[in-house]
């Protein structure tokens, strides 16, 4: 491989790095074991939703939500893109009044959202449970299908004459990638960008899987309108430890519920386990109470990969020479991948960024 960045994986994160180096000129080529975006990016959920649990995340969030919004243009059934908003449902008066603080902040950043009074939220989604505080409407997250979006990405980057190659990555030496058949390709830079995958290949990475199971019901269209999102959901979702379910639903443009989400540490069996997604259904049917009537077609699990400060690693990793990380996403792997490319191509490139790239350098962890 006569090549200046080797990527490992193809997820959408490493898609959207082939696709921005590629762009800047550089000769790429892209190891994937399987199929490109089979892993967690077909996993999950597909959201795009700005979150705020600190600058840093917002940062990143709103950057790559613009960045969306100017791949997906006026062709949105190219990524089965669906500009349906986030709803964050208040359970009761002191979720409202986290609802008016995440307001005021994504304000700030020239995020469209908007106040719901309980009159309002249940003129927007009348299947919620009574009784609930209100909530907060931000216009401009949305979703797509993930796999989608990385072959998308892939094929651009391959027009402008990046690779592929189907192997497994055993090694990751200095400047160099070691295959299960031995065959070893060097290249002055290394781009992993394999999910939890990035741990066993590396086990001094800061990384842990989170378990989540997801599960979709047939078409009911119409039954919710905007992605619906407890606001206990972040108490849950950033958790460092322990088994948790938050409600999260979605309106898949096919007509399709897709529910989630758990989060489990301390496994790596990608079994679905009945207890939790059971408990998981449950807990999205205390919100939304016809569910409960609703046929599922099918359920799977995903892993997400998580790092301790819950912001992912991008940029040089002094582990070996000529190695950059793009991974520890967790739950924003698709919200951010965009930006996350991004800012490892302008950092391999030093060039002035949009965001500040400092908080999500791999070496705060180690330096």
């Amino acid at each position: 491989m006569n090549v200046d960045v080797i990527v490992v994986g193809a997820g959408i994160v490493g898609a959207a790095c082939a696709d921005a180096l590629s762009e800047r000129g550089l000769r790429v080529a892209v190891i994937e074991q399987d199929i490109a975006g089979g892993g967690a990016t077909a996993a999950g959920m597909g959201h795009l939703v700005v979150m705020d649990d600190n600058a840093a995340e917002l940062a990143l969030s709103a950057y790559s939500l613009s960045l969306w919004k100017d791949l997906v243009g006026d062709r949105p059934q190219r990524h089965e893109y669906s500009g349906c908003g986030t709803i964050w449902v208040a359970a009761d008066e002191e979720e409202m009044q986290a609802a008016l603080v995440k307001a005021q902040t994504l304000a700030g950043h020239g995020l469209l959202c908007e106040v719901l009074t309980p009159a309002a939220l249940y003129a927007r989604e009348p299947q919620l449970r009574p009784g609930l505080a209100g909530g907060l409407l931000v216009r401009g997250d949305g979703l797509v299908y993930p796999p989608k979006t990385t072959r998308i990405l892939l094929d651009r980057a391959m027009r402008r004459g990046a690779v592929t190659k189907r192997a497994t990555v055993t090694a990751i030496e200095d400047h160099c990638v070691v295959l299960s058949d031995g065959a070893r390709h060097i290249a002055p830079n290394i781009v992993l960008a394999a999910g939890v995958r990035s741990s066993t290949l590396l086990p001094e990475l800061p990384i842990q899987p989170k378990k989540g199971h997801l599960a979709i019901t047939d078409r009911y269209p119409g039954f919710v309108k905007h992605q619906l999102v407890e606001l206990g959901y972040i108490k849950s979702a950033h958790a460092a430890s322990g088994d948790s379910v938050a409600f999260n639903l979605q309106p898949r443009p096919t007509g399709q519920i897709l529910i989630g989400s758990s989060r489990q540490f301390d496994t790596i069996d990608p079994a679905v386990e009945p207890a939790m997604l059971q408990r998981m259904l449950r807990h999205a049917a205390s919100f939304t109470p016809r569910l409960a009537e609703l046929n599922v077609v099918r359920t799977w699990t995903g892993f997400r990969a998580a790092t301790p400060d819950g912001l992912p690693l991008i940029g040089p990793c002094s582990a070996r020479r000529g190695l950059w990380l793009a991974t520890g996403h967790e739950g924003l792997g698709i919200t951010t991948s965009l930006a996350t490319a991004q800012l490892l191509a302008g950092q391999m490139q030093n060039e002035k960024m949009r965001i500040p790239f400092a908080p999500y350098l791999p070496g705060r962890f180690h330096d």
